[in-house]
């Protein structure tokens, strides 16, 4: 009989796709490389139009009770002088929230959802795609390989959905000879620190700029909150040239990379921001995570016949303009919407997915390599560089309107 629609990767794209799915009415089921899904990870912002699409999928209370309401953005110079900031989520006049969370618990938000309204074997874990076949009847013969016996075997599907990342090895069956992920020059540290609330409790704080150093800070933990206490997620940027090799050159882009404190902190050395010690937090960090700010380039066609991509295998981007999760989640609902409407022709509904979303997302992908938002606060940094004390002696209004119009235009 086959499977109607098979998801290789659980991740947040995959699993959001599982439940869309599911609750169209369609048959699903998806496998992941990896012997047991665990909360790896770090923070992740969900934009209002992803939280929305959540929420319709009943997961409005999980997020509400995991997940810390953003209110606000605000930039800072590495002196700690506020540039700009506006309201976010609900406090900008949306519907539904923007929500800051650490992104190994909402990935164990969908993975319980998926487990309950699906059964305990809807996901399969140690199970690896390996390759698509020719097609046998209606089905496509999708050949996976248990991970722990090392044995391959073949299924038929009526519809594949590449949901397996920046490495997706369906991508790769697609569109072979693509090459490794293309590296901005960008080295990124991240980490969770649970440290007492800063900067108002709710905000998301960028300070710098991404042409030399840049820090972006944010609370992840409702939890937490709860208890007047703060786990924040950071992120730390240091531009190198694209050539240097080392410790902080390319190297591999592995989310679960470890870093090395005595890499990140000599760049921080005297940074505040507001009642942030920014090499405090630093150094207080348990574990934390190196990786290259890569992406590659848009696709001219995501699938062909019953099989299509989802989420960073689709579209990988600069983590900048809170949008690949947020990305990935679109995705898996228009996923569901085309299928649907296309009835029994998979097919048609796969391409008819493709043409909703595939142009939105490459833009999106374009628009994070060249924020307007990073030129304005390169600006500031070349304008000013031992700090300022009104921002209307650095930037012009016009200037200043930018950072709004370049939020507005991939995150709004």
């Amino acid at each position: 009989m086959g499977i109607d629609v098979l998801v290789a990767g659980a991740g947040i794209g995959g699993l959001t796709a599982a439940l869309s799915l599911h609750a169209a009415g369609i048959p699903v089921r998806v496998v992941d490389t990896v012997e047991e899904l665990r909360p790896h990870g770090v923070g992740i912002t969900l934009l209002p139009h992803a939280v929305r699409e959540l929420s319709n999928l009943g997961l409005a209370g999980e997020l509400a009770a995991t997940a810390v309401p953003t209110d606000e953005i605000v930039h800072y110079d590495r002196h700690g002088n506020r540039i700009w900031g506006e309201p976010r989520g609900r406090a900008a006049g949306h519907h539904w929230p923007q929500y800051s969370v650490h992104r190994g618990a909402l990935q164990l938000i969908l993975l319980e959802a998926v487990r309950d309204r699906l059964g305990e074997h809807a996901v399969r874990t140690g199970t690896a795609f390996v390759r698509f076949a020719e097609m046998e009847g209606s089905l496509l013969r999708v050949i996976l390989r248990d991970v722990g016996r090392g044995r391959e075997y073949g299924v038929g599907v009526r519809a594949l959905v590449g949901a397996d990342g920046l490495y997706s090895g369906v991508r790769a069956r697609l569109h072979p000879g693509e090459g490794p992920p293309l590296w901005n020059g960008i080295r990124m540290w991240r980490g969770v620190t649970d440290w007492h609330p800063v900067l108002g409790g709710r905000a998301v704080a960028v300070a710098g700029s991404n042409a030399s150093v840049k820090l972006v800070v944010y609370p992840v933990s409702r939890e937490a909150e709860s208890r007047g206490r703060a786990v924040l997620n950071w992120v730390a940027e240091v531009r190198f040239p694209v050539d240097h090799h080392g410790a902080a050159g390319s190297g591999p882009a592995d989310w679960n990379r470890s870093g090395r404190l005595s890499d990140v902190l000599p760049h921080y050395a005297g940074w505040r921001i507001g009642d942030l010690d920014v090499p405090a937090l630093l150094a207080s960090t348990r574990r934390i995570l190196e990786y290259p700010m890569v992406d590659r380039d848009p696709l001219p066609w995501w699938g062909r016949g019953p099989v299509t991509l989802l989420g960073d295998a689709a579209h990988p981007m600069y983590p900048v303009g809170s949008n690949g999760g947020s990305q990935a989640v679109l995705d898996a609902a228009a996923l569901a919407h085309c299928l649907v409407r296309a009835g029994a022709d998979r097919v048609a509904g796969l391409r008819a997915y493709e043409a909703a979303r595939r142009g939105v997302a490459n833009a999106v992908v374009l628009a994070n390599r060249d924020m307007p938002a990073d030129r304005v606060l390169r600006a500031v940094a070349e304008r000013a560089p031992e700090g300022f004390e009104r921002v209307g002696d650095v930037l012009t209004p016009a200037e200043l309107g930018e950072l709004g119009v370049a939020y507005r235009r991939t995150s709004g």
